[in-house]
């Protein structure tokens, strides 16, 4: 099939001079090979059934000493080569005729792997993407994200030692990312109109765009090589192509095998395994006849390995025979033997053989006749029609018509017939010109007696003419072809002379028909025959060559198939077709002898088939090679359990060298052949999975990434084969075995106490997905001591937390390498504390970073021991607890820089339910309880004396801008606290406060106080302190300084207002000045701020008491607010009465009053006198509208402005209405009048504008001066005769000067 090249010809001379040095086993019960061993522990192949190890041979050239001698590399290397040749014959045969197994299809897809060059790639194009250097569109929250993944993973030292591993797919990077965004997504707030779900799909799509690079878009795919195809259902040749890597066999050898084997030749490959079945049995009964058994566990175990040895051997006949002798088309189906398959199997005799009947062999054949042209036809005129037909078993077909100047058709008929000899007729006619003439005339016929061996290419064939015919040449040219059925093994005429059948010598025409795998039949047919006359079946038979019979006539080459008690003779006319014949019942009875002609031909019949003479020239040359002994081997010799060892560790080998991240587990193509390799030669399944968990667990030590499951699978096999539960239905167990299995448990219990304890690094990221879990469940598998009684939970745990509390030593230990904290021990001690501090919190960023990767990635694998994984992290941060102490211990006293420390480990802690107060937990806040208290003690001193000192000094002049007018004393630099922490005991406020105090009035002192408290409060908050009992008194010393302070602030405001309000004047010109509005404003802070900075939350212990105490500052701001409103209210009051004072000049029947009227009606006569009294009105009412603006635009609090405005007015209208009270019984000058008039007028008219309500603007006094007042306005209108000059207490706008 595979012919050899010619220049793989040419190298034949090398191959056959590398050759004559191999060393050949001498012939015996059995052939030891040598092996190649990779390793001194490798065991090598030994004898079979020898039950123990053979001693390793010497290394393999990778690790051969220097002083080796050169012949003996040489012979090592050699030796190695033939067992790879010994066991590419086996493999190909698997390949080639496979019956027990099928290449799996429910195998999960592998992905391809990712090396370092992919892995740098894919770094430069996520950095590009960070840099903008793509054309891909994102937003802040996909670019925050993309940069952690790049940061966190991407860089990670575990995801290269893992890609160098070859255990990383692209699917894993695209998993990693996918879980990250997960997070991230379910953060973000909710949006109108788009779900998280169409984020994550718009997420993951960049992430693809990203991954494949704008510039492999345009890429063309190439063609996918072996590798590539591997995890898909291969062909043949895909299949010797993949094992030629694998065993390293040349292509030239592979064709040399391949044609030597017959590999193409389906019935060779169904007779060599009937040959092996045959050998397995006879070697079971010897092994049972001579007592050798393998060493195994019980003595009563040696019977039932023979019988499973039987047992074995009985399945495979099983499965050959129920495959379907032919692979062709329906039409070739035969009709199954209804045979035992357990008895008839083994029992030789033939009480149990099943008989053929002449039915169960009746054949198919198709014939194909092509009438190609006749020629020599003479006795018919050139323009008359002929035409031929052709008949098989009575069926005829017609060509077409010709003239007879040209007889040329080229037609070709089509039959089906079951005689293995039919009869073809063809005749050739002309038509009947004649009126009366009812049939055409013939004008010649030819008979053929055609054989599936008769020569398919056309020949001229004489006609047979009738009698006086002109045409006594004529010929027919034409082809029959007659197929061969797929069943029929060969054919042809020999004599025959048996007992039974065949009784006398007789040339006949004999068939070999294959009715089934197993049975065979020789049967002779006549003429037109579709049943045999005579058959044989060939069960039991031994065909060989045999010298003439001189008796017989007839027949040159003689060969006879020999039986107990029956034996027929055949003989053949040449001696190639007798090769032939013999070689077709050679595998058609199964026999293991091989015959042998006496003489070999040195030049072969051309009658004989070309594939025949090909096989023979291919059989010559591999002999020339010096491989025919491993074409020749007995498989049965041969200990399939090392050699399947060799095949198994380098078919795992090339396995993880391909571009598939297949972790361990072999391709659907490998497992295949495999799995026929077991079945066919008898490895045993513990065998093959001791062998498997060996060669997995030495990759898995040399760092490659082994799939647990695989090892679980393997260890759970070989456990249950131990300890008798038959998991592949043998029952038998080797010492050997037993001894292979606890070493092997033993070694695996250590592997993978050592991967839990390196859980980071061996399942980085909780790559390979589930991998953590499926170790831990294959530990608490493998501590068992047998398969039925469960391994106490305790145990378990133990062994865990013991791995779990290394881990912790060795993450903490690489995570300071990582830190560069022990490199620079000799240069931590002499380095500056905020250096140390520095160095120590981002030690804790990165302590608590790995913990969170633990919790995201490895939780869920710890899921059954959630302690362990809080007493590992409480065994990492004790480890961390050392360079936090020393770090600390050296800082200087009164530092406050360490609180960020607290802060990041404080928040951390607490919202872990497994640490919070836990050991270091409780050990951290016994270090910083001191420094606390000690903080707040400090900063309440620092604000009591900031209160004493401002306040003497305090100018009261508002503040618009809090950052210009405090002390400006730069601020430590402390991260990630909500607020820069004061350094006592001198504080500025941060740029950020400006724009929150932009709006506010108060002093310089009483805001710098506010300030300071709710900062410290703040702080204070921000410790989130975990100890309830520490927290709640920290919270209320702080409420109770804060009282404190306000009560004192509040206190000193108040004595500051009255002095002030003393110092100013009682006259119109009094305006209220901006320091007065300032202290009113500092009690309305101080109001609002003891909501904030006195409420105490939660403690219903200290409810009632606090809630009395809290109250009374706030009475104590209302007392203080109603008193600084009186006391304002009194000056504007008396700025009033000083006003009536000055109207009380006008009194009637004073001196004054007579005076003033004389002078005024004396002079009007002459001159215009000016008013009088409304320049006083008036000057008064400016006094009101310009402090009822001032207090309004400079006073915070509307209440408290309502409430005075509500006092001034009342006090007013009273005020006024005492003094028209006084003068009751006098008549009012008309010039008080007036003014009394306008002033009452615009008061009201102004304090209703200012929010004043109509209940109070309409009070009883204020009716009982309107009363008055329109009264006098009465009275002065009759006695003046509109003296008024328009002013009245009628409500209109307008007013008319007098």
């Amino acid at each position: 099939m595979l012919d050899p090249s010619s220049s793989e010809e040419e190298s034949d001379e090398g191959l056959e001079e590398e050759s004559r040095n191999v060393p050949v086993a001498a012939g015996g019960s059995q052939r030891a090979l040598p092996v190649p061993a990779r390793e001194g522990r490798r065991d090598a192949p030994g004898r079979a059934g020898d039950g123990g190890a053979v001693r390793p041979r010497s290394p393999s050239p990778s690790v051969i000493s220097e002083g080796q001698d050169e012949p003996e590399r040489q012979l090592d290397e050699e030796q190695e080569r033939r067992i790879r040749l010994q066991l590419y014959v086996f493999v190909v045969r698997c390949i080639a005729y496979p019956f027990n197994a099928k290449q799996p299809t429910d195998m999960a897809r592998r992905q391809q792997k990712l090396n370092k060059q992919q892995l740098q790639l894919l770094k430069e194009r996520f950095q590009a993407f960070l840099n903008g250097e793509t054309q891909i569109v994102a937003d802040e929250a996909f670019c925050n994200a993309v940069r952690s993944y790049y940061e966190v993973f991407l860089k990670s030292d575990r995801v290269a030692r893992m890609v160098q591993s070859g255990g990383c797919s692209a699917n894993d990077f695209r998993e990693v990312f996918k879980k990250n965004i997960e997070k991230r997504v379910r953060s973000l707030p909710e949006i109108d109109g788009l779900s998280k779900e169409t984020v994550l799909s718009s997420w993951i799509a960049k992430y693809d765009a990203i991954y494949r690079g704008e510039e492999d878009l345009c890429k063309q795919p190439n063609r996918m090589t072996l590798s590539a195809v591997s995890e898909l259902i291969l062909s043949k040749e895909q299949l010797y192509e993949m094992f030629q890597q694998i065993l390293g066999i040349k292509k030239l050898e592979h064709q040399l095998l391949y044609n030597a084997c017959q590999l193409d030749n389906a019935d060779e490959q169904a007779a060599q395994i009937r040959r092996e079945l045959d050998g397995r049995l006879q070697l079971a009964e010897k092994m049972a006849k001579e007592r050798k058994f393998p060493k195994f566990i019980a003595k009563e175990m040696e019977n039932m390995y023979i019988e499973e040895l039987r047992s074995s051997v009985n399945l495979l006949m099983a499965n050959l025979e129920s495959l379907p002798v032919s692979k062709g088309g329906p039409e070739f189906k035969l009709q199954k033997l209804k045979r035992s398959q357990n008895s008839a199997f083994l029992d030789i005799g033939d009480e149990n053989e099943i008989q053929l009947s002449k039915s169960d062999v009746v054949l198919s054949f198709t014939l194909e006749i092509v009438i190609m042209e006749v020629q020599g036809l003479k006795s018919v005129a050139p323009n008359r029609i002929v035409y031929c037909t052709m008949e098989v078993e009575g069926e005829k077909l017609q060509t077409d018509q010709a003239e007879a100047s040209r007889p040329q058709w080229g037609t070709q008929g089509d039959f089906t017939t079951t005689h293995p000899r039919p009869v073809v007729k063809v005749k050739l006619f002309t038509e009947s010109t004649g009126v009366l003439a009812l049939e055409d005339k013939e004008l010649g016929r030819v008979i053929l007696y055609p054989t599936s061996n008769s020569s398919k290419s056309a020949e001229l064939h004489r006609m047979i003419v009738p009698k006086n015919s002109q045409d006594s040449d004529l010929k027919i040219k034409l082809a029959v072809r007659m197929d061969k059925p797929p069943h029929m093994k060969h054919s042809g005429y020999l004599y025959a002379l048996g007992q039974k059948v065949w009784k006398r010598w007789k040339k006949r025409y004999f068939v070999l028909v294959q009715v089934s795998q197993y049975t065979f039949a020789m049967c002779s047919y006549r003429e037109k025959k579709s049943e045999p006359q005579e058959l044989m079946q060939l069960e039991g038979y031994t065909v060989d060559y045999t010298d003439p019979h001189s008796g017989l006539q007839g027949g040159q080459m003689f060969f006879n198939a020999v039986k107990e008690g029956d034996t027929v003779i055949f003989a053949s006319d040449d001696e190639q077709d007798r090769i032939l014949w013999v070689q077709a019942m050679y595998r058609a009875t199964g026999q293991s002898y091989k015959p042998i002609p006496a003489i070999q031909t040195q030049k072969l019949n051309p009658k004989g088939g070309t594939l025949q003479a090909d096989a023979q020239l291919y059989a010559d040359r591999f002999q020339k090679h010096g491989m025919d002994e491993f074409i020749s081997a007995n498989p049965c010799r041969l200990d399939h359990a090392s050699l399947f060892r060799i095949l198994q560790r380098q078919t795992l080998d090339h396995r993880l060298n391909d571009s598939y991240s297949c972790l361990g587990w072999f391709s659907p193509g490998q497992v295949f052949v495999l799995d026929e390799y077991c079945a066919r030669y008898g490895v045993r399944g513990c065998h093959r999975h001791l062998c498997y968990l060996t060669e997995l667990m030495e990759h898995s030590e040399n760092g490659a990434v082994i799939d647990p499951t695989l090892l679980h699978y393997s260890f759970a096999f070989c456990a249950s084969h131990v300890h008798g539960n038959r998991p592949d239905g043998i029952g038998t167990v080797s010492v050997e075995e037993k001894e292979r299995f606890e070493e092997i448990k033993e070694r695996l219990s250590f592997l993978l106490e050592n991967q839990i304890s390196h859980f980071r690094y061996c399942f980085p990221f909780g790559r390979p997905e589930g991998a953590l879990k499926a170790t831990l469940s294959l530990l608490e598998r493998v501590l068992m001591k047998d398969i039925a009684t469960p391994i106490p939970a305790e145990e378990v745990k133990k062994v865990v937390r013991k791995c779990l509390e290394k881990a912790a030593l060795i993450n903490y230990t690489r995570l300071t390498e990582y830190a560069k904290i022990e490199g620079q021990c000799k240069t931590m001690s002499q380095a500056t504390p905020a250096k140390k501090l520095e160095e120590v919190l981002h030690l804790a960023e990165l302590c608590i970073e790995v913990l969170q990767q633990n919790e995201e990635h490895h939780a869920e694998a710890f899921a059954w021991w959630p302690d362990l994984l809080a007493e590992h992290a409480e065994k990492f941060w004790a480890l961390f607890t050392v360079d936090m102490d020393t770090a600390l211990e050296a800082q200087p006293q009164d530092s406050w820089d360490s609180f960020p420390l607290f802060q990041l480990l404080n928040n951390f802690l607490r919202n872990d339910a497994l640490l919070c107060n836990g050991k270091f937990h409780k050990h951290l806040q016994e270090i910083f309880v001191p420094l606390v208290v000690r903080y707040v003690d400090l900063m309440e001193s620092s604000i009591a004396q900031s209160i004493h000192r401002g306040f003497e000094q305090e100018t009261w002049q508002p503040v618009k801008n809090i950052a210009n007018s405090l002390p400006n004393v730069a601020l430590p630099k402390v991260p990630s606290l909500p607020l820069n922490l004061p350094q006592i005991p001198s504080l500025s406020t941060p740029s950020w406060m400006a724009s929150l105090y932009e709006s506010t009035n108060g002093s310089a002192t009483s805001e710098d106080l506010f300030w300071k408290l709710d900062a410290l409060q703040m702080f204070v908050f921000d410790l989130h302190w975990p100890e309830q009992e520490f927290a709640h008194h920290l919270e209320q010393r702080l409420k109770l300084m804060a009282s404190d302070m306000i009560e004192a602030c509040v206190k000193r405001t108040r004595t500051a207002f009255e002095l002030k309000l003393q110092k100013a004047n009682k006259t119109t010109d009094l305006r209220i000045p901006a320091s007065v509005c300032t202290m009113f404003n500092v009690l309305v802070d101080a109001k609002k701020q003891s909501t904030k900075l006195c409420a105490l939350d939660g403690g219903q212990e200290f409810g009632s008491q606090w809630q009395q105490y809290h109250s009374k500052i706030d009475d104590l701001i209302d007392n203080t607010v109603k008193e600084i409103i009186s006391l304002l209210v009194s000056k504007f009051v008396s700025v009033l009465e000083g006003l009536l004072s000055k109207l009380s000049r006008y009194d009637e029947g004073t001196f004054f009053s007579s005076i003033l009227s004389f002078t005024v009606k004396a002079a009007a006569k002459y001159v215009d006198v000016p008013k009088p009294g409304m320049d006083l009105a008036d000057t008064y009412i400016m006094f009101v509208r310009q402090n009822q603006d001032i207090l309004r635009e400079k006073v915070n609090e509307e209440m408290y402005i309502e409430k005075l405005f509500d006092q001034w007015y009342s006090s007013s209208m009273k005020v006024i209405s005492v003094w028209l009270a006084d003068r009751l019984d006098l008549q009012l000058h008309i010039y008080q009048l007036k003014t009394l008039i306008k002033i009452v007028k615009k008061t009201y008219r102004d304090f209703r504008l200012q929010g004043v309500l109509e209940g109070t603007l309409n009070s009883k006094t204020y009716d009982t001066v309107h009363r008055r007042l329109t009264v006098e306005e009465a009275t002065a209108s009759v006695s003046e005769g509109g003296g008024l000059q328009g002013i009245t207490m009628k409500d209109s706008d307008e007013e008319e000067e007098a």
